[in-house]
């Protein structure tokens, strides 16, 4: 019997042999002994005969010549050049069949910056849902800091839509859309009725902005590096709650594009020499995760991101 019929019993044989009896068998060519074998996968040493002799059965050869040092016949030596390959492919198979289940079946572990519109987002799973109905989606909000070091966590996030990270090692980043860095006030605050301002004249105001570690305050901060002094700061990790805090103070609110304000409050013009922030898809660089139901999850959200677009123009 040639390599390729034995190929064609595995698979296609009435007699559908056991992934056991070929590890079995590769255990007796790498230890020396049936005793040895049955020894190191914890069987006894009838088990181990037994499915040597079913393995011969099925493929209709002799394996081994009889004798204490359990000697590979020719077709043997063949046989067992081969079977590592069988078992590989065999555990390639459990494997695509679990991720194809998972594909079906299964979750996505998604980190999300706050700045994501609530609408686009929940559009976005309307979408998936339809598409995936079985696949359930586990979102984590959180800054660009928390989500980044969440994915260095292979446990935690398959993948996050948030900032470019400061720090990329380990990770890649897949620019989606901007996000721009901005300035609310009171209406009844005086900068509200000026114009022509510059970051200068934020220097004798308090400032409300996200977290310390949040990307656009780090961004803020050198800006005002490069400047006399620094005003001072007020954090809130929130950042869709700044503006209530504005609404009642003489504070000024540094948000994003896409924060919803208020009545009572509005935005200044106040440029920036870096204004823009990069919103994108970051995931872990070593790492192939780029699944279908990843792929069309990431599909759901450009769609949703096209239309937002499309309305604005």
């Amino acid at each position: 019997m040639n390599y390729f019929n034995i190929i064609i019993d595995f698979w296609d044989g009435d007699d559908f042999m056991d992934l056991k009896e070929l590890i079995t068998f590769r255990t007796i060519v790498e230890e020396g002994t049936f005793s040895k074998a049955a020894e190191k996968l914890h069987y006894s040493q009838s088990t181990v005969t037994n499915q040597i002799q079913r393995l011969e059965k099925e493929l209709g050869i002799v394996l081994f010549k009889r004798g204490w040092n359990s000697e590979l016949t020719e077709s043997g030596k063949i046989y067992a050049n081969e079977v590592n390959m069988l078992i590989n492919h065999w555990n390639l198979v459990i494997e695509k069949a679990a991720d194809l289940k998972e594909e079906e079946i299964g979750m996505l572990r998604i980190g999300v910056i706050e700045s994501l519109s609530d609408l686009v987002f929940a559009n976005t799973l309307k979408r998936f849902n339809a598409c995936k109905p079985h696949v359930s989606c586990h979102i984590t909000v959180g800054n660009t800091d928390m989500l980044s070091r969440l994915l260095v966590d292979e446990e935690a996030l398959d993948f996050a839509i948030s900032g470019e990270p400061e720090d990329l090692a380990g990770l890649h980043h897949e620019h989606l859309y901007s996000e721009s860095i901005q300035f609310i006030v009171n209406q009844e605050q005086e900068l509200a009725r000026k114009t022509g301002l510059g970051i200068k004249d934020l220097l004798s105001y308090t400032l409300v902005t996200g977290g310390p570690n949040c990307l656009y305050r780090l961004q803020l901060e050198r800006e005002f590096a490069k400047r006399e002094m620094t005003p001072f700061f007020h954090s809130i990790s929130q950042i869709s709650a700044i503006p209530a805090i504005i609404s009642e103070t003489d504070f000024v609110g540094v948000v994003l594009s896409s924060t919803v304000i208020p009545d009572g409050v509005v935005r200044i013009s106040i440029p920036l020499e870096n204004q823009l922030l990069s919103i994108g898809v970051l995931r872990r660089r070593n790492r192939d995760f780029l699944s279908g139901v990843k792929l069309l999850f990431l599909d759901c959200l450009k769609e949703e991101l096209d239309v937002i677009k499309q309305n604005k123009g």
